[in-house]
């Protein structure tokens, strides 16, 4: 398994701290969710114009990339823009090494039905599954918005069996948000699972940074939800892809500094993993 971090939690670094860092704290890639104030980082010049420089900036380095997008696959009014934004981001994610570009499902689920948001996922994924150098990068559906229930998600995986695209299994979602144990997760969509996304959160509705459901974010192994257990059993399936750190400053600017998350991070995922 390779240990990254999303940009969501360095939304005041540049790119050249983002790659820096990444190489001092010990990780082995960052997935790229926005840079400053652009959160779709291909409209950045560096990932455009400067991409060949900015590729062998990272790989100098000793990293790979990938991109988390705002793609929402299920949602049949974004149909030209997902196709766009697919386009753009196709050829900077086969240039940043990872391979792994991250899809919303998004979509109404109060006016349609989780089968008929499944069907229109289906559909534009066949779309973008068509651009030319798709088949080369893996695709991955993320457990999150509405579509957070393994269950779900497993309708959205019945209507795209491509081998290249899967689930970027986000631990904290299905458990704090879906009420899933790891095992039930793992057994209804564990067979395409391609990512793992770690973030850590107590139950504490009286404190002032509680979220409106009462939740908050806390440092990794230092809150209630089952992360360890989670990890512990991915590698007993023999997963072999990435952990993702999403230290969410960018929403959550009470968080920590990333100066002192990212290296907290890896003393524990190191101490899991061990």
């Amino acid at each position: 398994m390779k240990i990254g971090f999303t940009t969501l939690g360095t939304p005041d670094w540049d790119l050249n701290t983002i790659i820096d860092r990444a190489a001092d704290y010990g990780f082995d890639g960052v997935d790229f969710r926005g840079i400053g104030d652009e959160i779709d980082i291909t409209l950045l010049r560096d990932f455009s114009e400067d991409l060949e420089r900015t590729v062998a900036s990272i790989k100098g380095a000793g990293l790979q990339a990938g991109i988390s997008t705002s793609l929402r696959i299920c949602d049949a009014s974004r149909r030209d823009d997902n196709i766009a934004e697919a386009r753009r981001t196709i050829p900077v994610a086969k240039a940043l090494g990872m391979g792994v570009v991250r899809v919303f499902g998004g979509g109404n689920s109060k006016d349609n039905s989780k089968e008929d948001l499944a069907a229109v996922g289906g559909e534009i994924m066949a779309l973008v599954l068509k651009i030319n150098g798709a088949a080369e990068l893996e695709w991955v559906l993320e457990t999150h918005d509405e579509w957070i229930s393994s269950a779900d998600c497993k309708l959205v995986l019945d209507r795209v069996p491509a081998k290249n695209f899967g689930i970027l299994w986000d631990i904290g979602h299905t458990s704090r948000i879906g009420d899933e144990e790891p095992r039930i997760s793992w057994d209804r969509i564990g067979d395409r699972v391609k990512h793992l996304h770690v973030k850590d959160a107590v139950y504490d509705i009286t404190h002032p940074d509680a979220m409106p459901d009462g939740w908050r974010y806390v440092p990794p192994g230092t809150g209630e939800l089952p992360l360890a257990a989670a990890i512990s059993l991915v590698r007993s399936k023999n997963y072999e892809g990435w952990i993702i750190f999403e230290h969410e400053k960018r929403w959550h600017r009470e968080l920590p500094e990333p100066e002192e998350a990212l290296p907290g991070f890896m003393r524990w995922i190191q101490n899991v993993l061990n």
